[in-house]
């Protein structure tokens, strides 16, 4: 699946939402892991992401991330987020999905799952509304409900968020108060 305008069912989908989870290597960042001599960890985020997901919040939609590895700087911007629901060094991350679903009291099809590799097709089979980055893995596209235009860390986040705000009436309203 390539990159196509969001069709009338993946807007219903995102509709529902009540609950987005976001993986982070590949999806909140680019995928490239940097480390220094004395192996220290770096990673990039994108601002317009984080903005999106502040939107997202302010909306009353939660936002959770799962990640299989984890790392101290994953803590520190989600933090920097507010993102409570923070699950890293999940390999297996159907056991996130069921905290999540638990502790929320919602259901699979009020939750969208943002992916790029192989790890996130369990959860994204799922869900109500499964998102692949522009860069994913060929059969996570597949698989995928809708496919962003931009790739992971570069924004994509902020694409889903937007959809979510424009299909559930929000966006318009957001982007109005910024002009007045």
């Amino acid at each position: 699946m390539t990159y196509s305008e969001p069709s009338v069912l993946v807007l219903a989908k995102a509709r529902q939402l009540k609950l987005l989870i976001l993986d982070v290597d590949g999806v909140l960042t680019d995928g490239k892991l940097f480390f220094d001599n004395q192996g220290n960890e770096y990673k990039s985020f994108h601002a317009q992401d984080g903005h999106g997901i502040k939107m997202l919040r302010r909306a009353g939609i939660d936002v959770a991330v799962i990640s299989g590895r984890k790392s101290v700087v994953v803590d520190a911007r989600m933090k920097s987020l507010d993102i409570t629901y923070v699950y890293q060094g999940y390999e297996d991350k159907l056991v996130a999905l069921a905290s999540l679903l638990d502790n929320l009291a919602i259901d699979p099809v009020q939750v969208g799952h943002v992916g790029d590799d192989l790890l996130d097709l369990p959860i994204m089979s799922r869900v109500g509304l499964a998102v692949a980055v522009a860069d994913a893995n060929a059969a996570v596209k597949q698989r995928a409900d809708w496919c962003t235009g931009r790739c992971g860390g570069q924004g994509a986040v902020r694409e889903v968020c937007d959809l979510i705000l424009q299909a559930q009436g929000y966006l318009d309203d957001m982007v109005d108060a910024y002009l007045t």
